[in-house]
Parts: structure tokens; C-alpha cells; sequence
């Protein structure tokens, strides 16, 4: 995910301090992975230094002045580009789990069990994420229908591997 992208296009919707920009992070895309208030002001700076946003005003308090940040049109262009630049897909060609099941083969390990293994955590992941699911708001439910679908990709791909275990044990050791 791109911080800076992501704090720009919450800046949009009207200028904020720092702190306010961290809590709206947090509450819309940081609930598995909150945002730092240090990577919130540098990512500000690098902003601010490359004219995507602004001061807006400057306020005195109890402790340091608080700035308050306002988005500039050419941040606007930037995140309207970002938004329209499609992500590039992960197709996982060398995955870990794949790296994990051929060293298996090739050191005489069980295979088998390390797939085994992985499908009982791929399984105890997606019960935790299914209730998530069941007991969040929508935000929660798209988050985790896309960890979930991904994970059952992961699962048929787990499924298909055991089948051919044996073809790969000969071609590992061939």
C-alpha cells in the first residue's frame, strides 16, 4: 500500500493535522497494520517537500506548534493517477511454500506432512478470518473476503500438490 497516496487522498476531503490523518488511517485500512505517527510526518514531509500538500495553518497548543496539512492540485493529480494505475496481480511464482516442498524432496523429509501441516494453519487462519467476517463491518467483510480467496487459492493449491507429489518426488530426484 502507498502511505503517501493513501494519506493524500484522505486529505481530499479537507485539511488535517497529523494526528488526524493517523486516526483516519487507522480506522479505515490500519486495523491489522496501524500506522506509526513517525512514518505519518515524515511521509508528510516528503509530500510537503515534493508539493503535493501544503501547510494550511500552523496552531500553538501545550506542546509543539501542530500543522495543519492541505492537499494541493498537483496532489490531486497524483492521486487520481495513482487510483487509475492498475495494481500489478502476484502471480507467487516462487512462492516459499513451493521452495519448501521440493527442498522436502530433496532431503528425504515428509512432504506430505509439511503440506499437511500448512493446510491445518491455512485452515485455523481462515476460521479466524470467517468470524472476523461474520462479526465486522463491511470494511472488515471485504478485507476479509480477499485474505479468504486468496487463501483458498492456496488451499486447491495445496490439494493439487499432495496429488502430485509423487510425479514431483521424481522429478526433484531425477
Amino acid at each position: 500500500m502507498s502511505i503517501g497516496h493513501t494519506l493524500l487522498g484522505l486529505l481530499e476531503s479537507g485539511p488535517r493535522h497529523g494526528y488526524d490523518l493517523k486516526r483516519a488511517f487507522d480506522e479505515h485500512f490500519g486495523q491489522d497494520r496501524p500506522l506509526h505517527y513517525g512514518q505519518v510526518y515524515s511521509t508528510m514531509s516528503r509530500l510537503l517537500k515534493n508539493g503535493l500538500v501544503e501547510v494550511d495553518a500552523v496552531e500553538a497548543g501545550a506542546g509543539p506548534e501542530r500543522k495543519r496539512y492541505a492537499i494541493t492540485d498537483a496532489g490531486i493529480t497524483d492521486v487520481a493517477q495513482w487510483l487509475a494505475r492498475p495494481e500489478k496481480p502476484e502471480p507467487y511464482l516462487q512462492s516459499t511454500l513451493y521452495t519448501k516442498v521440493v527442498l522436502a524432496l530433496m532431503t528425504d523429509r515428509n512432504a506430505a506432512e509439511l503440506l499437511d501441516s500448512q493446510r491445518a494453519e491455512h485452515l485455523r487462519l481462515m476460521r479466524g478470518l470467517t468470524e472476523r467476517k461474520r462479526t465486522g463491518d463491511l470494511a472488515d467483510q471485504l478485507i476479509c473476503d480477499h485474505a479468504l480467496f486468496h487463501l483458498e487459492a492456496d488451499l486447491r493449491w495445496l490439494e493439487l500438490t499432495a496429488a502430485r507429489l509423487d510425479k514431483l518426488a521424481e522429478a526433484v530426484r531425477a
